[in-house]
This record gives structure tokens, C-alpha cells and sequence, in this order.
């Protein structure tokens, strides 16, 4: 009892004392040219990034000033009362919106790279009846999906403000990161500088992207099962050892002493590492 009620005692001192610290040297890290404001700076433009690209219409300013509270008070809370769960709880906040947005936004391209098909080929039809391609983007964002539509929609706004249709979807493409996204907008830029028949041109890139998109198909079902065995092959050898172990306790001695039992120790483990990351290369196809 004498000890908790010290150690209790010894972090509300602490506390205490780094409360002090940081009002008297509050002033000088906060300051704009200080590590910790640039650091701080530079995680709200972060998130203040992430949201824009995903659409969230919440704030970066406001998800970091939530994340460090919670940071603050949860390790506070696990110092002072000796609560374990509190680390893991600050631990937790300090990383789980960044990695919540980075989800968020796979989601984000993976869901417009699956819509590509779709705008390649009514960009083409809307190009049929509106020579104009600005033109014919404005008549096909109403119809067109989310997310893509807010993409698009960005992309007009881009060229209400002055910006080119080249410079609209090259800044598009970089948004996005994605490689199937830039092939389409690739041949589309290709497709307004070379000039010639562009709706043509965007159908048979929409059928170029629908062959790829059933390969990428049957290389996914193909590798699936082999995935699966590689999991099984590194886990596998554990599984078989403690069961061998619990089974007979003393069955691996004579592997753990003598150079022999090093030896074959060895040389079965950087096989069967070996085996891993060949399996790994192996399976690690792109189209």
C-alpha cells in the first residue's frame, strides 16, 4: 500500500513538474521556427492533404489537435493511475487517422481505376455530339459514378480558374497514383495532341483497359491458391515442431547441442528461408 501510494506520489510530482517545464519552455517550442511547430505543421498538412484527395469535409487542424489530447491524456492517465491499457490507447490515437485516411484513399483509387472503363467510353460517345472535350467532360460528369464524378468535377473547376485541359489531367493523373488511371488519361492527352479521330482512339483504349483488367482477373485467381500455399509453407515447420515437442519433449535434443546439430539447424533453415523468398518472387507477377 506504502508503495503504490509513493509511486502515485512520485507521478503526480512528475506531472507536476513537466507542467512547469512546459509553461516556461512552452513560448520558445511552440514558436514558428521551432522543431516541434514544424513537426506539428507538417503533420496537419498531412491530413489536411489526405482529406482533400479522399473528400472528407473534415479538418486537418482539428484531427491533430484531437489526436494530441488524446495522446497527452491517455499517457497521462497510464502514468498517474498505472492503467497499461492507456499506452496502447495513445499509441492507438497517435497513429490510427493517418492509417484510416491511407485506407480510405486505396479505396478511393481503386474505386475510380474500376470506373476508368466506364469514362473512357462515354467520353468517347459524349465526343461523338461535342467536339469540344472540356465541353463534352462538363455533359458527362452529372452521369458519371462516385468517385469519379468528384474527380471530374475537380478537373473542370481546374479550367474554370485558367488551367489547360493538359495541365487539368496531368494533375489528375498525379493526384491519383495510379497506373491504370494514367494510361487512360495518357491517351487521352496523346489522343489531343496528335489530333485524328479521339473517339476511336478512346474506344480502343477502353478496349485495351477491359483485356487487361480480365488478366489482371485470371493472374489473381491463378496465383490465389499458390498465396496460400506459401502461407502454409512458412508457417507449417512451427506447427510440426511443437507438436513433435509436445509430444515427446526430448525429441529435438541432439539438434540442440553439438556442431552437427548446429549444421543441420542451419543449413534446414536457410532452405526452407530460401524456399520462401523464391516462392515470393515467383508469385510476385505483374502484368
Amino acid at each position: 500500500m506504502i508503495s503504490a501510494a509513493l509511486e502515485r506520489a512520485l507521478a503526480l510530482l512528475g506531472a507536476g513538474c513537466s507542467a512547469l517545464a512546459l509553461g516556461t519552455l512552452g513560448p520558445a517550442l511552440l514558436s514558428p521556427g521551432a522543431w516541434p511547430r514544424r513537426e506539428y505543421e507538417r503533420r496537419v498538412a498531412g491530413l489536411e492533404r489526405q482529406l482533400r484527395l479522399c473528400f472528407l469535409p473534415s479538418s486537418g487542424q482539428r484531427i491533430a489537435r484531437l489526436q494530441l489530447a488524446t495522446v497527452l491524456l491517455s499517457a497521462g492517465a497510464a502514468l498517474l493511475f498505472r492503467l497499461p491499457w492507456g499506452y496502447a490507447l495513445a499509441a492507438l490515437a497517435a497513429v490510427a487517422p493517418g492509417r484510416y485516411l491511407a485506407r480510405r484513399r486505396r479505396q478511393h483509387v481503386a474505386q475510380i481505376e474500376a470506373q476508368m472503363d466506364t469514362f473512357i467510353v462515354g467520353l468517347a460517345n459524349a465526343l461523338k455530339a461535342v467536339p469540344s472535350p472540356g465541353a463534352a467532360l462538363a455533359h458527362l460528369a452529372p452521369v458519371l459514378p462516385v468517385p469519379l464524378r468528384l474527380e471530374i468535377e475537380r478537373l473542370l473547376g481546374e479550367l474554370r480558374v485558367g488551367s489547360t485541359l493538359e495541365q487539368a489531367l496531368l494533375g489528375m493523373a498525379a493526384r491519383l497514383e495510379s497506373a491504370d488511371v494514367e494510361s487512360a488519361l495518357s491517351a487521352l492527352l496523346i489522343g489531343l495532341q496528335a489530333g485524328g479521330n479521339l473517339p476511336r482512339v478512346l474506344e480502343n483504349s477502353a478496349a485495351t483497359m477491359r483485356e487487361m483488367s480480365r488478366l489482371e482477373g485470371v493472374l489473381r485467381a491463378k496465383t490465389s491458391e499458390a498465396k496460400a500455399q506459401l502461407w502454409v509453407l512458412g508457417g507449417f515447420p512451427y506447427v510440426l515442431a511443437f507438436g513433435f515437442h509436445a509430444v515427446d519433449p526430448g525429441y529435438f535434443l541432439p539438434l540442440q547441442s553439438g556442431v552437427i546439430g548446429t549444421l543441420i539447424v542451419t543449413v534446414a533453415g536457410g532452405l526452407w528461408l530460401g524456399a520462401l523468398l523464391a516462392a515470393r518472387r515467383i508469385l510476385k507477377v505483374d502484368i
